[in-house]
């Protein structure tokens, strides 16, 4: 009886040491596992500036249903900022790091656009049944603004609106904590309101250190990998016999200037006749073309499409200006 009660013991033992056994490496490999998920992700390279963004940043720019159009690309490294923080900078935003905040919303935006705001000439438009008023800050966003808006992540992605409609060089924006955004009439239906590439200007705004702006040292992150258009007009309005400018920038993916890029202009003029002219971009990076506005219809919006080539890379722009009295 007793051999039987010893080998029943020594069995149930034998069972439970590896039980004991199971769990405990069950265990280690449970740990391993939920570090190895807990881990960051990235980086991510971006060869359209040269950079790569990873760990929360990144994870916080795959968030965004379309990043590229509300952030748009990377233009330095993860760095410490002049003001303490612990930053990244892109085209159209920068992202702070806030280890204070709870875990999962430790990535925030700066307040680029009240940051930058300047105020122009204002455009007074509302409709009760196409605006929304936000009593915050007694501003309205209106008509496809408002359509964009409501689309992109309303005031969690841009924050409140603090302008009106405004004229900046030519062009109706409208100025919201977080960002700006601009009215392209010329571009297709859907696609006419954009966020101003404003993450550069709040770069120099605040001194960085250009050296950040450079591209990673990769072999295959060439030294212009794209260009970047904008245009405006010297006139928002013109006479039916006028003369007119048309200014164009031109920036490689570090926001750098691109001297020497050849710009061709298509000029739709309101009688149907269309226009080519072309022009080099100087030592600042811009383009001036001149245009001789004669005998053109009242009240109509002349457009200009814009692409700019340089090193086998080309981007593109447009702006309009309208025909008056």
């Amino acid at each position: 009886m007793r051999d039987i009660k010893e080998t029943v013991y020594n069995l149930n033992m034998g069972i439970f040491r590896r039980l004991l056994t199971f769990i405990a490496v069950f265990s280690l490999s449970a740990f391993a596992w939920s570090s190895v998920s807990a881990q960051a992700p990235g980086p991510e390279y971006f060869p359209q500036t040269g950079h790569s963004v990873q760990g929360d940043f990144l994870k916080f720019y795959q968030a965004a249903t379309d990043p590229t159009t509300l952030y748009g690309y990377p233009i330095t490294e993860e760095l410490k900022a002049k003001d303490g923080k612990r930053v990244q900078y892109f085209q159209r935003a920068r992202f702070e790091y806030r280890p204070e905040l709870p875990e999962g919303q430790r990535v925030t935006l700066t307040d680029i656009g009240r940051q930058l705001y300047i105020p122009a000439n204002q455009l007074i438009i509302y409709s009760p049944f196409a605006c929304r008023l936000y009593s915050e800050t007694n501003y309205a966003v209106c008509f496809a603004f408002l359509e964009f808006f409501d689309k992109n992540g309303g005031v969690a992605q841009f924050g409140y609106p603090i302008s009106p409609f405004e004229y900046h060089d030519g062009v109706i924006v409208q100025y919201f904590e977080k960002a700006r955004m601009e009215w392209q009439p010329s571009k297709p239906e859907g696609q006419r309101v954009i966020i101003t590439d404003l993450g550069r200007m709040y770069f120099d705004k605040q001194g960085e250190d250009p050296g950040a702006l450079g591209p990673m040292a990769t072999d295959n992150a060439p030294v212009v990998t794209s260009i970047q258009v904008r245009a405006f007009v010297w006139k928002a309005v013109t006479l039916a016999n006028d003369q007119q400018l048309v200014f164009i920038i031109t920036q490689d993916q570090r926001s750098e200037i691109v001297d020497g890029a050849v710009c061709t202009a298509n000029i739709r003029w309101p009688d149907q006749k269309t226009e080519t002219e072309t022009s080099k971009t100087n030592s600042n990076g811009v383009a001036i073309i001149s245009l001789n506005v004669v005998g053109q219809p009242y009240g109509n919006l002349v457009y200009i499409d814009i692409t700019c080539s340089y090193g086998g890379q080309s981007g593109t722009s447009s702006t309009s200006f309208r025909i008056w009295y």
